[in-house]
Parts: C-alpha cells; structure tokens; sequence
C-alpha cells in the first residue's frame, strides 16, 4: 500500500503551487500545472484502496522491520527473530514474507514460536518449516502434516530432503496462525516455490481458548522478507464432530483374587472417532455392561460401551471388552526373575535422595491357597524407592491382596560412579555443565562409560560430545540423536553411510534414564575421527548412534568433552 500513498503525496505535490520562483531579471514568475482530467478519479480510487486497510474486519499489523537475519544466512539459531505478533481469541494471523535459507540443511529455513501472553512469552510449540517441531505437553510431532513427499515423488527425486532445500530459499510463504474459540490454534504455512511448485504444511494444537497467543518467525541460517501481516476473523467458528468407532482398554488387572471387586484398577480406555482420531475416555463415561463373576475361579470377560462423540456429544455406541483370570487367594509372593537393572550408579547425591526402582525385566510370582502358582502384574505391585546410598539395600515389594497384605523384597547394588556431569535436578541447558577436556591421540580411543538420568521432555535431553582443538576450536558438536553443528558436522551429515543410527524414535525419550550409555571416540590417525554412542536400555533393547569420517585438520591435537542438557552422567569407567 506504501505504492498508493507515494502516488498521492506526488499528485498532491503536483497541484501544490510552491514558492514563487526568481527569474534571471528580477521578476517573479509563476508556475502552474494543467490537472488531468480523470484526477479525481485517482484520487478516488486511492482513498478507496486505504479504506480496505483501515476499516472492516481486515486489520493490518505494521511490520516493525521487514528483513529479519543477515542476508548472507549466517545467522544463527535464534540469533534474529521477527517482531511478536499478538494472535486475539477468534482472530486469524495471516504473514506474507519470502523465505530465504542457506539449502545447508533442511531446517535452515524458517521456523514459527508461538508462545502464551504471559510478560516472558512462555514458549507454547516451535513448528520448523521441515515438519519438525517441539512444544509443551499438548505438542505432538503427529499433528504435522505436510505434502513434500507426494511434490518430491512429481518431481521424480527419491530424496525429499533433497527437493525441499532445492525449492525453498526465495519460496514466497503464506502463513496463517489461526487461533480459534474453541480453545485450539491451526498454523498453515503454504509455500511457493519458484519452480511453481506450492508447498504446504500444517499443525495444530490445543492453546487457551480467551487469552492472546503471540507468534514470531525465528532464524537459523536463514533470513526472511516480511511483505505484510493483518489479522482477520477466525475461519475455524466451530469444530467438526465424529462419531466413535472403536474402543480399547489397556493396564487393566491380568487377575484378581477371590473376592476382589476392582476389575478395572489403573485401566485405560482409548477411543478411535470416525476421523481417525484417538483420545482417553473418562471411565465416568463407560459403561460396563457386563461384569462378571468375580467370586468364582476361572477366565472372565468384561465388557464396556461407549457413547459419546469426540466432542462430547451423544453419538453412536461401540463396544469393547478384555479378559482377566479370578484365581484364589494368594499366600505369598517372590522375585522369581531378576529386573534387567540391579545395579544403580550415584556420585554426589543429596542426602534423602531417592532413586525410582526401574521394573523392566522383574518378575514376581504369587502362590495361591491351592498350592498353583501365577505372576502378578507389575502395576498391581508396590515397589518401594531406592536410597541414593552406597550399598546393597533391600528394597521391599509388596501386593495387597484380598485377606492380607504380602511382601518380598529384592536387593539392589547402588555403586559410587568415578564423576558425574550435569545436574541432579535436570536444570543445567547445553553447555551449564561439561566434562574437563580429554585428548585423543591419533590410533587411540577413548571410552566413557555410564548410566543415563534425563528429564526425558525432548530427545536432545541426552549427552553431546565436542570435539575441539586444546584452544577451544571446535571440530564440531555430535548428539546422541542423531543430530549435531560445526564445520565438521556439515561434511559428513548429508554423505551416505556417515551418520547412522538404529534408534526407534516412538520410544526413544522414554527408555532415557537408566541407560547404559558407551561413548566411543577414536582419531583414525589419517584426519578423521569416529564418535559412537552403545546404548542399552532398561528394557534390555541395544541402539547406536555412528558417526565416521569426521574430518580434523590436525590429529595431534583432538579433544573431546561430553556435555548433556537436561540430564546427568554418572560415569563408572
């Protein structure tokens, strides 16, 4: 619109007879102008183009600056962002802007924060243009869709990756961050492409339903030209509702003595809706219609119904059912298979500091008053804490049965570590806390051994190790998850076979603490350096993270220091 407004100041500059002019004699002469014919028109059809700015439901938001980042992308994670934009209840945010990205990496392009209107702007979700993301509890990675594969298929490239850098440094992106009444915020990123291709992806999540979200364009080698910004009337009024389709319980009680009522225990329902959907049912909402004999021996069947829709209306019933064994009354109960932990590493523990006792594994078997034998199910179990104390306790187990109440206990090693990094209370960001420099000579390894604690929120809650020259130069930063920066990282992150894992990442947060974690780091002594991470989880599961053919310009000086966020290593060799 700046274009119309420079349009009138001229006309108007135009009609306006300025000072007199002085001829070469003295005289003062006069200077005027023949207006055109159709000015008024102009004029017209200008006041009429700012009249769509500011009046009626299109409000226009003024861009404080409109190139955000260096131009030579060499701006950094966070190092620039936009101004925050305010997102009102029932108001949708549409930005324009070009993106430009460095084509390094795939998330070396924009990314979008949405945070709450709280005076620090507590950060709600991040969505990066690679369909990638995080947030808080009501973030999921699920939620992002995207069609690069299907334009990257058209395009006949087998790596999408691939295309999608190749496409979009100088894409001219649409966003709409649309924040809906009925308590959920819908992002739309369409992008063109220069090739003509239109790129799009989409999130959403629930946020407050009256207060303001904000939301701002975030840097990471990359730079974004922002045309405009105007919010307009939420297209999201009402949700779309779906009947339930299926329903499935799940940690129900594998048996129950003689006598005992509660066949649902710490039970959980999970309703599929028509739309694919799935959410936690309230057992307030169930019903059981049929409950069997539960004071006779033998194989029971329950089953439950549901009727609601997922917005909570009255809907369609489905039916669901699961199994469960009466068997009579237990006498006593024993470990009869040990957990696949047993052994605890601590270093500088507070004292009263307790440490979870880890299940994976254990096995604890009832006998009951017919001299039959069965095994109780874990989460109908007590298990006690462990004392962060060297030594070898007793750790009681115990199952409330229907007459009595029956213990065992089982006895852990907990086993002072040789150091630790980080902290016990998981505050420590990357770089808080870090372990002294160790030198790799060139043919050498150096193995670190220890057990994993993390706060487990994001993958990244796991050790990094830096390799650095004895001045601090880093090579380059290679995280456990498959991630990593640095000069040394770029070589090798896109070559084929140089970063490798077997990570399943559906679980890989969960199983974090307790992990038996090997960091490996060898100097090939011919330039290059190899880091790889031995993972075993609790669970007994065996993952790796590789990376070779890291390239060091000089292998008589390599350094290597580990540094974890989030989380803490008690190393014991």
């Amino acid at each position: 619109m700046r274009k119309f407004k420079f349009i009138l100041l001229s006309v108007l500059t135009l009609l306006y007879i300025g000072p007199a002019m002085t001829s070469c004699d003295g005289e003062i002469e006069r200077y005027s102008i023949d207006a055109p014919d159709d000015i008024q028109q102009k004029i017209d059809s200008i006041a009429e183009e700012k009249a769509k700015i500011d009046t009626g439901d299109t409000v226009y938001v003024t861009i404080a600056n409109s190139i955000v980042g260096a131009e030579d992308c060499s701006t950094p994670w966070n190092g620039a962002t936009s101004q925050w934009f305010a997102v009102p209840s029932n108001r949708l945010l549409h930005i324009d802007f070009i993106n430009h990205g460095s084509e390094a990496n795939n998330w070396n392009n924009w990314n979008l924060r949405v945070a709450d209107a709280s005076e620090n702007k507590v950060e709600l979700f991040v969505i990066r243009s690679d369909a990638f993301g995080w947030g808080n509890a009501d973030f999921a990675l699920s939620a992002i869709e995207h069609n690069y594969v299907k334009l990257a298929e058209n395009a006949g490239i087998e790596d999408i990756w691939a295309y999608f850098r190749s496409v979009m440094d100088g894409a001219r992106v649409e966003m709409e961050i649309d924040h809906s009444k009925t308590g959920n915020v819908y992002v739309t990123a369409t992008m063109y492409a220069q090739n003509g291709d239109i790129l799009v992806e989409k999130y959403h999540q629930p946020v407050s339903a009256t207060e303001d979200i904000y939301a701002t364009l975030v840097c990471d080698g990359s730079w974004f030209d922002i045309k405009n910004a105007y919010t307009i009337t939420s297209k999201v009024q009402t949700l779309e509702d779906f009947d339930a389709v299926s329903i499935s319980v799940s940690g129900m009680p594998k048996s129950l003595e003689v006598g005992q009522t509660d066949f649902w225990g710490d039970a959980v329902a999970t309703v599929t809706f028509a739309d694919g959907s799935q959410a936690i049912a309230d057992t307030a909402d169930i019903t059981f219609s049929v409950i069997p004999d539960l004071n006779t021996v033998g194989e029971k069947t329950v089953v439950l119904s549901y009727s609601k829709t997922k917005l909570g209306q009255a809907g369609a019933t489905v039916l669901g059912y699961f199994t469960l064994n009466v068997v009579n009354n237990v006498v006593s109960i024993a470990v009869t298979k040990k957990p696949n932990i047993d052994t605890y590493y601590i270093f500088d523990q507070l004292e009263g500091t307790k440490l979870r006792f880890d299940t994976c594994g254990i096995v604890v078997t009832a006998t009951y008053a017919d001299n039959t034998t069965g095994v109780i199910a874990n989460n109908v179990l007590v298990f006690d804490s462990i004392p962060a104390v060297v030594g070898t306790p007793e750790v009681k187990i115990t199952y409330v049965g229907s007459t009595d109440e029956f213990t065992t206990t089982y006895q852990i090693n907990v086993v002072k570590g040789t150091s630790e990094v980080g902290k016990a209370d998981y505050s420590n960001g990357f770089g808080a806390t870090s372990t002294p420099d160790v030198p790799v000579q060139a043919g050498d390894s150096v193995v670190l051994k220890g057990m994993l604690y993390s706060l487990s929120l994001q993958n990244y809650h796991s050790p990094c190790v830096i390799l650095r020259k004895a001045n601090l130069s880093e090579y380059a930063v290679f995280r456990m998850d498959h991630f990593g920066w640095g000069g040394s990282w770029d070589a090798i992150k896109d070559v084929q076979g140089k970063v490798v894992s077997n990570w399943n990442w559906d679980f890989f947060r969960q199983y974090l603490t307790y992990s038996l974690v090997t960091i490996t780091v060898k100097n090939n002594g011919d330039g290059t350096a190899n880091v790889k991470y031995d993972v075993v989880y609790p669970n007994g599961e065996k993952h790796f993270q590789y990376y070779t053919g890291i390239p060091i310009d000089d292998i008589a000086d390599l350094q290597i220091s580990i540094v974890p966020e989030s989380s803490y290593m008690v190393f014991f060799e």
